[in-house]
């Protein structure tokens, strides 16, 4: 495996351990970690993409970082209950 595989798949398979800990109720979809872990792989991910030079993936993870980021900004200044 490359470097850019190795990247891509550290990226990827952060992406997949958020969904994986969403789903069997572990960490909840509007919480800091879960944002946090998304930001942070879909970051690596489309990293990887640019080292590949694919674009439709650079695109793909950037709004997904970019998406993430607003979800965790939001969940940050959402007042405490």
């Amino acid at each position: 495996m490359n470097y850019h595989d190795t990247i891509g798949t550290i990226g990827v398979g952060l992406i997949l351990l958020a969904y994986f800990l969403n789903m069997f109720s572990i960490i909840k979809k509007e919480g800091v970690l879960y944002f946090s872990i998304n930001i942070v792989g879909a970051s690596i991910a489309c990293y990887a993409s640019v080292l590949i030079d694919f674009l439709p993936f650079v695109i793909l993870e950037g709004a997904w970082v970019i998406v993430s980021s607003i979800g965790l900004f939001k969940t940050i200044k959402k007042p405490q209950d």
